[in-house]
C-alpha cells in the first residue's frame, strides 16, 4: 500500500472530516460563521457547498506571509505547487482545475476586496495580493460558473480589514531568513467618526535558493470605508504594486537536478529570463440593505505594464543568448452588481458582471534579456465579458434547495499591426450557459449533508490564444473553450470538540485545454477530447484539550484523459486512460496547534504528496515527498509599555528533504522539474501601538 494511503487511513480513523474554520476558536459553532463567497450570505453550517474559511491567525501566525502554499496548506481539495520562482507565480489547482498553468493561475476565480483579480479571459494575477494585509479568506471548491462565469472551477475571495477597533493603530513588521529573504511592512489605520482608513506599504527581497532567482516586490495599498448610514457602506480601494526584478531560473532536467538542485537552466541565464511588472488598481463599491433587500455594486480599473524577457528562442537566426522579449501594456475596466431579496421564504439573487480588457502586445528579439527593437509580433488584443446571472435559495424546514443560471459571452478581438507574416486580425465570440442545482439537509444542529450538480465554462486566455506554434500573429483559430459537468456529495459536522467536512465529486470535461509543449518559458495549447476527474476531500479539527488542536486534511485526485488522440504526421498516439500531468493523486497534511502558555503558541505541520507525471504520455514520473516535509513555528504575543509585540521563529523543510515542489508540464527535452528549497529558517517581529477611546 502506498505510504500516502496508509497515512490517510491512519489519519481518518481519528479524524472523519474536514477543517472548515481553520484558525477559528474550536468552540465556535459553524452556524455563527457567515460566508459570502456564494454571492448570497449564508451560515456555513447549512451551506450546500464545499467552503473553507481561514482567519488571520491561520494566514499569518508565525508565517513569512509571502506564499499561498503555507497560507492555504490545510484547505482540502486545493493543491499549491510552489515553484520557488517569483517570475511565474505558484500553481493553484482546485479539484483539477488550474493544473494546466505553467505560469500564473488558470481556472480559478480570485477576488480581492470585491474586485476580481481574474481577467475576462480567465487569467488570474496575484500581483496586488499582499498576505500581510489579509484578514480572511473564503475558498469555494468546485464548479462555480453559474455564480462567477468564465474559469470558475473554484473561487478564492480575500478580504482585508480597514476599520481598526481602536481610534488609531500603527504597526510595523520585519522578517527575514534563509536565501537572503527580507520583508518589511508598515500599516497605519484610523477611525474618524463613520470613516475608517488604512494605508499599508511593504517591500520584499530575496536572493532565491536557486541560481538566477532573485526577486523584489513592493506593495502599497490605501483603503477607506464610509458608513454613510446604518444600512449603507461606501468603500474605496487603491493598490499599487511594482516588481522591478523576478529572475526566472526555469525548470531542470533529471540529470541537472541530480547534479545540483539549486542550479538554473543555462538558457535562462544566458538569455536573461526575467520579469518586471508595474500594476495599479482602483475601485469604488457600495453595499446597501433595506428591509428584505440587499444590494451591492463595485466598479474598478486596472493598469499593468509587463516587461518579460523569456528564454524562448525567437525566429532564426538564433544564438545561445537569443531570447524573446514580451512587452504587454494592459488596461482593464470592470463592474459588478447584485441584489438579493427575501421573498418570504425563497431568497432570489440577480446580478451582472462586466469586464473589458485591452492588451497592447509586442514580441521582439532580445540578446541576453535586452530588447533589440526587432519586432516579430505587434498586436492589440481586446476581450469583453458580459455575464448576467440569477440564483434562488429556498429553505423548506430542514432542507435548503438552490438553483442558479448564468449566461456568459466573451468577445475576443485581435488587431494585427505586424503584417510581414500576413494579417492575423480577427474576432471570436465564445458564449455559454452555466447552471447549478443542489440541496442541503440539516440532519441536526451539528450535521449537514448536501448534493449538487453544476456546469463550468472556460475559455482560453489571450496568452494561450496568442502563443501560436507557427509564430504567426493573431489568435489560434483551432483552440476552443472547455466545458465541464461536476457532481458532488458532501457532509459537514460540528460537535463539541470536532469540526469536519468531507466531499466526493466527479467532473467530466470536454475539449479540455491542455499544454502540449513548453519551450523556454512559453507554453503552447490545444484541446483534448475529454477528461474525467474523480476525487475525495476530507479533513478535520479535533480539540484535544483547551489550547491544543489536531488538524488533518486528505486530498485524493484521480484525473485521466478519456479521449485524447495526438497526431504526429502519419502517426496517432492514443492517450486514453493516461493521467493528467501535474496532479498528485494523494496529498496528506497533519498539523498540531498548541498554546504553550503566557502568550506562546507552537504550530507543527507534516505533509506527504504522492508522485505525479510531468507529461501527457506519462513517461516522466516525478517522485512524491518521500518521508514527508515538516515545518514548525513558534510565536509569542504580549503587551509591554502600551505596545503589542509578536515575535516568531519558523523553520520549513526541517529535515532538509530533497523533493520537487512543482513541475513544468510537457517541457521540451525533459526540462520539467522545479525543485523545492531545502531547510530554511525565518524570524520576524511585529510591533503595534493603538490609541485609546
Amino acid at each position: 500500500m502506498p505510504p500516502a494511503i496508509r497515512h490517510a487511513l491512519l489519519l481518518f480513523a481519528v479524524l472523519p472530516g474536514s477543517l472548515v474554520a481553520q484558525g477559528a476558536d474550536s468552540a465556535r459553532q459553524l452556524n455563527e460563521l457567515t460566508v459570502t463567497v456564494t454571492r448570497t450570505p449564508e451560515a456555513l453550517g447549512r451551506l450546500g457547498a464545499s467552503v473553507t474559511v481561514l482567519d488571520s491567525a491561520a494566514l499569518r501566525r508565525g508565517r513569512v506571509a509571502t506564499g499561498l502554499d503555507e497560507a492555504l496548506a490545510f484547505v482540502p481539495g486545493l493543491i499549491t505547487g510552489n515553484r520557488w520562482n517569483y517570475s511565474v507565480d505558484q500553481r493553484l489547482t482546485i479539484r483539477g482545475f488550474g493544473a494546466r498553468a505553467n505560469f500564473g493561475v488558470r481556472g480559478i476565480k480570485v477576488i480581492l476586496d470585491g474586485v476580481p483579480q481574474t481577467l475576462p479571459d480567465g487569467q488570474s494575477t496575484l500581483t496586488n495580493l499582499d498576505l500581510g494585509q489579509i484578514t480572511r479568506v473564503e475558498v469555494l471548491r468546485g464548479a462555480a460558473s453559474a455564480l462567477y462565469g468564465n474559469a470558475s472551477g473554484g473561487v478564492l475571495t480575500f478580504r482585508s480589514s480597514i476599520v481598526p477597533t481602536a481610534p488609531w493603530h500603527l504597526e510595523a513588521r520585519a522578517e527575514g531568513g534563509s536565501f537572503g529573504s527580507a520583508k518589511g511592512q508598515l500599516t497605519a489605520a484610523a477611525r474618524l467618526g463613520n470613516l475608517g482608513v488604512t494605508a499599508a506599504a511593504s517591500r520584499f527581497t530575496t536572493d532565491g535558493f536557486r541560481q538566477h532567482s532573485r526577486a523584489e516586490q513592493r506593495r502599497f495599498s490605501l483603503g477607506a470605508d464610509w458608513f454613510a448610514s446604518g444600512s449603507t457602506t461606501l468603500s474605496f480601494r487603491l493598490a499599487s504594486a511594482r516588481d522591478p526584478r523576478a529572475e526566472n531560473p526555469g525548470a531542470l532536467t533529471p540529470n541537472e537536478l541530480s547534479a545540483r538542485r539549486d542550479s538554473a537552466a543555462a538558457s535562462n541565464i544566458l538569455r536573461g529570463a526575467d520579469k518586471r511588472v508595474s500594476q495599479s488598481q482602483g475601485s469604488i463599491g457600495i453595499h446597501h440593505e433595506h428591509g428584505r433587500w440587499q444590494f451591492e455594486a463595485t466598479t474598478w480599473t486596472v493598469g499593468r505594464d509587463l516587461d518579460n524577457p523569456l528564454a524562448t528562442p525567437p525566429p532564426a537566426p538564433v544564438t545561445s543568448t537569443s531570447g524573446t522579449y514580451v512587452d504587454i501594456d494592459r488596461r482593464v475596466w470592470g463592474g459588478r452588481a447584485s441584489a438579493t431579496v427575501d421573498l418570504g421564504g425563497p431568497r432570489l439573487t440577480t446580478g451582472l458582471d462586466l469586464q473589458s480588457l485591452r492588451d497592447d502586445r509586442t514580441n521582439q528579439r532580445a540578446i541576453a534579456g535586452v530588447p533589440t527593437g526587432v519586432l516579430f509580433l505587434d498586436q492589440r488584443e481586446r476581450v469583453a465579458e458580459f455575464g448576467p446571472f440569477a440564483q434562488i435559495l429556498w429553505p423548506v424546514r430542514r432542507v435548503v434547495l438552490r438553483a442558479g443560471v448564468r449566461h456568459d459571452a466573451s468577445r475576443f478581438q485581435v488587431d494585427d499591426a505586424f503584417l510581414n507574416d500576413g494579417d492575423g486580425s480577427g474576432r471570436r465570440t465564445l458564449a455559454s450557459w452555466s447552471g447549478n442545482v443542489g440541496a442541503s439537509m440539516e440532519w441536526s444542529r451539528h450535521l449537514t449533508a448536501w448534493t449538487s450538480v453544476a456546469t463550468t465554462f472556460e475559455t482560453p486566455t489571450t496568452t494561450e490564444l496568442a502563443n501560436r506554434p507557427e509564430g504567426d500573429g493573431g489568435f489560434n483559430p483551432d483552440l476552443d473553450p472547455q466545458r465541464s459537468v461536476s457532481e458532488e456529495l458532501g457532509l459537514r459536522g460540528d460537535h463539541r470538540r470536532l469540526h469536519f467536512e468531507a466531499a466526493l465529486y466527479r467532473t467530466t470535461t470536454h475539449d479540455a485545454i491542455v499544454p502540449y509543449r513548453e519551450i523556454g518559458g512559453r507554453s503552447y495549447f490545444r484541446n483534448a477530447g475529454a477528461t474525467r476527474t474523480t476525487g475525495a476531500e476530507a479533513s478535520g479539527s479535533l480539540l484535544l484539550r483547551p489550547g491544543l488542536s489536531l488538524l488533518g486534511t486528505w486530498t485524493w485526485t484521480h484525473a485521466i484523459f478519456t479521449n485524447y488522440r495526438v497526431q504526429d504526421g502519419a502517426n496517432v498516439d492514443t492517450l486514453d486512460g493516461h493521467r493528467l500531468a501535474g496532479l498528485p493523486e494523494h496529498v496528506v497534511r497533519i498539523g498540531l496547534r498548541g498554546s504553550v502558555g503566557r502568550g506562546m503558541t507552537i504550530d507543527i505541520d507534516h505533509a506527504f504528496s504522492a508522485s505525479q507525471f510531468a507529461d501527457d504520455e506519462n513517461v516522466l514520473r516525478v517522485a512524491g515527498w518521500a518521508g514527508g516535509v515538516t515545518g514548525a513555528r513558534l510565536a509569542w504575543h504580549g503587551i509591554a509599555a502600551g505596545r503589542s509585540f509578536e515575535p516568531f521563529l519558523a523553520i520549513t523543510n526541517a529535515f532538509d528533504r530533497h523533493y520537487v515542489g512543482s513541475v513544468t508540464l510537457n517541457g521540451t527535452g525533459g526540462r520539467v522539474l522545479e525543485p523545492a528549497a531545502g531547510r530554511a529558517i525565518y524570524a520576524g517581529l511585529t510591533v503595534g501601538v493603538s490609541g485609546k477611546d
